[in-house]
């Protein structure tokens, strides 16, 4: 099984990397056909101890619905008593203007009131939102700095980001519109049935013949929605994971012509989303005219049913009444209408909320050590007993991997691709825990050490240097912040950086574009040396770190190494054996297993696995 590569820069802890090929399966969370939709009730439930967090906010909602909610209540009554104040005496026409004029004058306040209630409620409701959201989004950005490595290998990277943008959104929005559209909604349902009930049961009953069929087709489309709705969130990761890699890996792309590849992959994956999100929004679009459909048929029922019962004089009800009646009856259907118009927005939000959970329910990078360490107490005695190791179960790396590294020793791994050297790293740095055996620094088992002191007191320098979009000075004190300027200078003196940075125009406060891609190869992991520098770690790996810069870059970069390495605990691993000759031991690994040990003369006369390696590079052969 080929080795995963590290995703950590020098002396920090460890980051989580975004770029693409982030070792282990890639298409995890691909599998999107068929998945069932989660537990809605409980979704909504961790959702609304979100919102509860904002608790003032959510109070003043509360109470600004109230009001909005009474008035709107009021109002039918107001325009019943004004329509009675007109009378037939005599076969006359009776009107009291007085007080027309007086109920209209209520219903003008009451209607300007509620229009600045909804103003207010409308600003309230936004602030609730980004509030809730704010908690949420800052929680998850936490849980993925504490996911374990493992984790980021095996999803999408471009699925990670999109639930911390597009499906965080999705909630947001929901949370802005619907919750407040959700509570007013059954305010309005109570209050309106309680006052239909007051001026007549009768018509009430007629009313109510159609929440049956309400219940029914709304409870049935739900089902049949919420699957695309799921669906489409899903394939909006996978398509925001193609855009990634593909933006990211560029170079790649064009160097081996597979733009069109590239844009054939995309084509599918947005056809795929584009088929989802249509059957979403068209079976979303349809709850709402059922709704309204069935919302006239109910109106059209009491209409006809008060009309009977004015005609003939049953219940005693005037016209201003049936008006009244007729309102409270739009009032009551309206809720279930909002509910349904807002449906499509309430799955999005819901899909978006389960896979936010989801992330949020994931393991924490275990971190049981308890022992307070500190980095100048450490000597760096390295011991490796019987290591067992697996990515995937049954597939395993290292097979009873013994290997002792003595204080300040030099010891360099080298093996075919996949043979197991950068898992040995994974491991002392407990990027992934060991399947069997255990590994100690100056005696004590690393699972006892609390991860940031043991990986405080390692640094690591890749063959992939991951440089940030900040001046050259802030990415060399990542591994320390609180360095000084003189500190900063000398160790981007050590590490052979400070003559390419003072010619720079802006020296050190140059500010580097992404993944430091205005500097070369070998400029950018002379940076990455100098950091490692300035962390002034007791254990030093080295990753390939200079297999993919010419030679002469090799040979600065190989001096400022040297410095690096003084006194301290060295892990190499290096295809090109010449940067390893001076080791004090190089052990060989194939399939997991050491299958030599020894220093460089050492193994060229024992005429083994190394002898080959080393004739094969040097007679041009790669390996």
């Amino acid at each position: 099984m080929a080795e995963r590569d590290n995703k950590n820069t020098a002396a920090q802890k460890p980051q989580i990397d975004f770029r693409p090929g982030g070792g282990g399966p890639r298409n995890m969370n691909a599998r999107i056909n068929g998945e069932k939709p989660k537990n809605t009730l409980k979704t909504l439930g961790r959702l609304f101890k979100y919102i509860g967090k904002s608790k003032y906010v959510l109070y003043a909602l509360i109470c600004i619905t109230l009001l909005i909610t009474a008035a709107e209540l009021l109002s039918p009554v107001m325009q019943q008593k004004a329509i009675d104040t007109i009378k037939v005496v005599d076969g006359k026409l009776s009107v009291d203007f007085s007080k027309m004029t007086f109920f209209l004058t209520v219903m003008i306040v009451i209607y300007a009131v509620n229009s600045a209630f909804a103003l207010t409620q409308g600003l309230i409701s936004a602030k609730l939102s980004q509030s809730t959201i704010y908690a949420m989004r800052r929680e998850l950005f936490a849980k993925i700095s504490r996911l374990p490595i493992r984790y980021t290998d095996t999803h999408r990277h471009g699925d990670i980001m999109s639930r911390m943008t597009n499906d965080v959104e999705n909630v947001s929005t929901a949370i802005s519109q619907a919750l407040t559209s959700l509570f007013s909604a059954i305010l309005t349902l109570v209050g309106a049935l309680s006052m239909m009930l007051y001026y007549s049961p009768i018509m009430t009953l007629v009313a109510l013949v159609t929440i049956p069929l309400t219940i029914c087709v709304s409870t049935n489309l739900a089902k049949f929605m919420r699957k695309y709705f799921v669906r489409r969130q899903k394939l909006l990761g996978r398509l925001n994971g193609q855009v990634e890699e593909t933006v990211t890996g560029y170079k790649t792309v064009v160097a081996y012509g597979k733009e069109d590849d590239s844009v054939k992959d995309f084509g599918e994956i947005s056809e795929e989303f584009r088929k989802c999100s249509i059957s979403a929004r068209v079976w979303g679009s349809i709850m709402g005219p059922v709704m309204n459909f069935i919302g006239n048929l109910q109106y059209v029922l009491i209409a006809a049913t008060g009309g009977y019962l004015v005609i003939n004089g049953i219940g005693g009800l005037s016209v201003g009444s049936i008006q009244a009646m007729l309102q409270y009856s739009k009032k009551f259907s309206q809720p279930i209408n909002q509910i349904a118009n807002q449906y499509s927005t309430v799955l999005t939000a819901l899909a978006g909320a389960e896979r936010i959970f989801e992330m949020l329910d994931s393991p924490d990078e275990v971190d049981e050590g308890k022992l307070d360490v500190k980095n100048e107490d450490i000597k760096g005695d390295i011991d490796f007993e019987n290591i067992d190791f697996s990515y995937v179960e049954g597939e395993k790396v290292l097979r009873g991997f013994d290997l002792k590294v003595k204080a300040g020793q030099m010891v360099a791994l080298v093996g075919a691709t996949g043979s197991g050297k950068t898992t040995v790293v994974n491991l002392l740095t407990r990027f992934y825990e060991l399947d069997g055996g255990r590994i100690t620094i100056d005696g004590v088992d690393i699972k006892d050490v609390p991860k940031e002191k043991l990986r405080s007191a390692i640094a690591i320098v890749l063959q992939d240097t991951v440089l940030f979009s900040d001046t050259i000075a802030s990415n060399i004190r990542y591994g320390k912040t609180d360095a000084s300027d003189g500190e900063l200078r000398r160790a981007a003196h050590t590490a052979k950086a400070d003559g390419f940075i003072d010619r720079l125009p802006d020296g050190y406060d140059t500010v580097l574009a992404e993944g430091g891609s205005n500097l070369s190869q070998g400029q950018r992991q002379l940076l990455s040396i100098a950091r490692a520098v300035l962390a002034d770690p007791r254990i030093l790996i080295l990753d390939e770190a200079t297999s993919s810069v010419d030679t002469r870059t090799e040979m600065q970069i190989q001096s400022a190494m040297v410095a690096l390495m003084k006194n301290r605990t060295s892990l190499i691993i290096a295809h090109r054996l010449s940067t390893i000759r001076g080791a004090d031991v190089i052990v060989v690994l194939d399939k997991g297993k050491i299958v030599e040990a020894g220093s460089h003369d050492e193994l060229l006369a024992a005429g083994g696995e190394y002898s080959k390696l080393y004739q094969n590079q040097f007679a041009g052969i790669a390996t």
